[in-house]
C-alpha cells in the first residue's frame, strides 16, 4: 500500500498518539493536502484508523464513520475512574469478586439495543464546546444519552480484577461507557485499561500499516 497515493488508507495507530497527529503525517508523507480520517480514536486507545486521502475520499468521510466496528478492550474491576480509563483519579468501589457466571449476565443484558451515556472526557460538543475541555476545566456537561447496539459481546478472559473483552457495536458506541456500565451492574467499579479497534465495517486491523 502506497501512503503516498490518493484513497483509502488502513493505518494501525499506537496508543498514545491522537488520530489528528496520524492525518498530520500522512499529511506530510503524501504531500497531499486533503487528508482526514473516518472515526476518531482516543489518544489512550489503539487500533484500525481508516485514513483518507484526496478530496474525492475525503468526502466519504462521514459514509466510512458510521461503519460498524469490533473492539478487543480490557477492564479493571474495583474502582471508577473519572475518565473511564487509567488517566483519571481512581475512587475505590468494592472488594466484591464477580464469578464468572455473573459477569456473563452482565454481559448477556448488555447485547442488543441499549441507551449509553457518553464519558465526560470525549469529544462530543456540549454548547458549542468539546465535553472534555469543559471537564478539564472542572465542569460537569450534561451529556445527553443516545441508542447504540451491541451485535455480539464476548468474554475473552477474566482473572478477577481483569477482564477481557470482544464487542461487536454499532457506530457511536463509546467503549469507555461500555466498561462503567459493566461496574455498575457488577457494583464492583470498572475502567477501562487497554482499548484495540480491530474492525470497521469489512475493514481489518490485520491489513493496516504501521507507520514509524
Amino acid at each position: 500500500m502506497d501512503i503516498k497515493s490518493e484513497g483509502l488508507h488502513l493505518i494501525n495507530k499506537p496508543r498514545g498518539r491522537s488520530s489528528f497527529s496520524m492525518v498530520a503525517q500522512v499529511r506530510r508523507t503524501s504531500g497531499i493536502k486533503k487528508v482526514g480520517h473516518a472515526g476518531t480514536l482516543d489518544p489512550e486507545a489503539e487500533g484500525l484508523l481508516i485514513v483518507l486521502v484526496g478530496k474525492q475520499y475525503t468526502k466519504q468521510a462521514g459514509d466510512y464513520s458510521k461503519l460498524d466496528k469490533t473492539y478487543q478492550f480490557d477492564i479493571k474491576l474495583g474502582e471508577f475512574s473519572s475518565t473511564d480509563d487509567q488517566e483519571g483519579e481512581k475512587t475505590k468501589v468494592s472488594d466484591i469478586k464477580p464469578t464468572k457466571a455473573r459477569l456473563a449476565e452482565v454481559i448477556k443484558a448488555l447485547t442488543g439495543e441499549i441507551s449509553q451515556t457518553p464519558p465526560i472526557y470525549s469529544a462530543i460538543k456540549i454548547g458549542g464546546q468539546r465535553a472534555y475541555k469543559l471537564a478539564r476545566k472542572g465542569l460537569t456537561p450534561d451529556m445527553p444519552s443516545r441508542e447504540v447496539s451491541i451485535a455480539k459481546f464476548e468474554i475473552i478472559s477474566y482473572h478477577y480484577p481483569n477482564v477481557s473483552l470482544k464487542a461487536d457495536v454499532s457506530s457511536g458506541t463509546y467503549i469507555r461507557s461500555l466498561a462503567r456500565t459493566i461496574g455498575e451492574e457488577l457494583k464492583t467499579g470498572a475502567y477501562c485499561t487497554k482499548i484495540v479497534r480491530t474492525r470497521i465495517g469489512q475493514y481489518k486491523l490485520s491489513d493496516s500499516l504501521v507507520i514509524e
